[in-house]
């Protein structure tokens, strides 16, 4: 039970950032959201990534072969998942500031201009 306790916690987070991105009233609120679903991935590549007993992948030190070492790739994944998340995050916000600034208001409801 203990080994599918890293994807339920992902799961978790996930649908709590769905479920706050959904009820959202506020532009800003549904940024954070989409951040924290987005936080599901990096507990998600985590778990992926986990090996018990493993090492770092450098082999200066060691002989190739003779213990176990963890993936390099998935940690290269979530490297490349923090800075296009920060990146997301950064590009939302400054929209956020310019519908402020345009429209006066962040709640999405009343952004009748918007609407098809």
């Amino acid at each position: 039970m203990l080994h599918v306790l890293p994807y339920l916690v992902a799961a978790w987070v996930f649908l709590a950032g769905a479920y706050g991105l959904a009820t959202s009233r506020n532009l800003i609120h549904a940024v954070g959201c989409l951040s924290v679903c987005q936080a599901a991935t990096y507990v998600l590549l985590l778990a992926v990534g986990y090996r018990d007993g493993a090492t770092a992948p450098v082999f200066s030190d060691i002989e190739p072969g003779s213990r176990p070492v963890v993936d390099p790739v998935v940690q290269a994944l979530a490297l490349t998942d923090v800075v296009v998340g920060a990146t997301v995050t950064a590009l939302l916000l400054a929209l956020v500031v310019q519908i402020a600034k345009r429209h006066g208001t962040v709640d999405p409801d009343e952004l009748s201009e918007l609407r098809g």
